[in-house]
């Protein structure tokens, strides 16, 4: 089974933003200081200022999970912890954020518990949540059903901007754990899980040891702590590049961090996928290739060190070595097991 099965076409989704660069580029002026592509926009409002950088995400279809399930207290927060990574790997910390709550009728029990997730993730974060939008659509959404998005901003200072422009042949390539599926991939799980494998959101599957629903709601890991850890240790110009393996996984995410000719030459025999990643491949019989294109398979975010810096001696980091960069007409080397 292949995402594309679920009905999820990243190809196409690339083709169609491909088509649309000229006229987003149509809207810029001398203040955007980033190109497309990038996991959050740069924009400066004056010469000497600091870079506002911006993101803006949803869930996807975990939303399905957390009303099959009941659950609205943690869809809040992954957006949050989604969003703050994004800016993250650029080195911004968070200054707000702004939400949009899409529903056909208005449950109003749903709206403050998926609301204090927003709150809970952005008191942890430090960011303000700043306001939002609650839209009622009926007849565009199914009785029940609910959608989120959110948009962030912060800011970095010229000087700590991270672009992935220091990263250097011979920087070691460390992996940061996940929590779960985080946001991505969820139309290919409920296909497999739900559908396929005709497994219940209740059911605890013996390599699991808790629920289908627990660990498919598990929190979206912010990385914001732990980078914040890196910096303390060993120094902002340490740290090369950040990746965030959301959408598209290692083959979409770590090379929009590599300078031409460099390769991140990424091992994925030197961790274990966690439980849940396996449970999938097998139920749906996934390759290993789309494993690794859809899913984050265990490691959330990809870090960029000098051969020097050992980030496994980082107390509570739990960094894992994966790889390094090496010269290559390719900027991705993914090994499969």
């Amino acid at each position: 089974m292949k995402y594309a099965d679920s009905g999820v076409n990243i190809d196409a989704a690339a083709r169609s933003l491909a088509r649309a660069k000229a006229t987003v580029r149509s809207t810029w002026d001398r203040r955007v200081k980033s190109d497309l592509g990038s996991f959050g926009g740069l924009f400066q409002p004056a010469p000497g200022e600091p870079l506002l950088v911006a993101s803006v995400d949803g869930v996807g279809t975990k939303v399905l999970i957390a009303a099959q399930a009941g659950r609205y207290d943690t869809v809040g927060q992954d957006l949050v912890n989604h969003c703050v990574n994004d800016i993250l790997v650029q080195g911004a910390e968070p200054l707000f954020f702004l939400d949009y709550f899409a529903t056909g009728r208005l449950d109003e029990d749903v709206l403050p518990a998926v609301l204090a997730g927003f709150a809970q993730a952005c008191r942890e974060n430090g960011c303000a949540l700043l306001g939002g939008e609650t839209a009622e659509m009926p007849g565009l959404y199914a009785p029940g059903d609910f959608d989120l998005a959110g948009t962030i901003v912060g800011r970095v200072r010229e000087e700590d901007l991270i672009d992935g422009s220091a990263i250097r042949a011979g920087d070691r390539l460390w992996g940061l754990p996940s929590t779960g599926l985080h946001t991505n991939g969820y139309s290919l799980a409920r296909k497999v899980l739900l559908e396929t494998a005709g497994l219940a959101l209740d059911h605890v599957p013996r390599e699991l040891g808790v629920s289908l629903a627990d660990a498919l709601l598990a929190v979206h890991r912010s990385y914001l702590p732990a980078v914040r850890a890196l910096w303390a240790a060993c120094g902002r110009p340490a740290v090369h590049g950040l990746a965030h393996i959301t959408g598209g996984g290692f083959p979409d995410n770590v090379p929009r961090i590599m300078p031409p000719g460099l390769c991140a030459v990424i091992d994925t025999r030197a961790w274990i996928a966690p439980p849940l990643f396996r449970l999938i491949a097998a139920a749906g019989d996934v390759p290993p290739a789309e494993m690794y294109r859809v899913f984050n398979m265990g490691i959330g975010m990809v870090v960029a060190l000098p051969p020097e810096v050992d980030a496994g001696a980082v107390p509570d980091l739990a960094a894992v070595l994966i790889g390094e960069v090496t010269r290559g007409p390719t900027p991705v080397d993914l090994r499969l097991a």
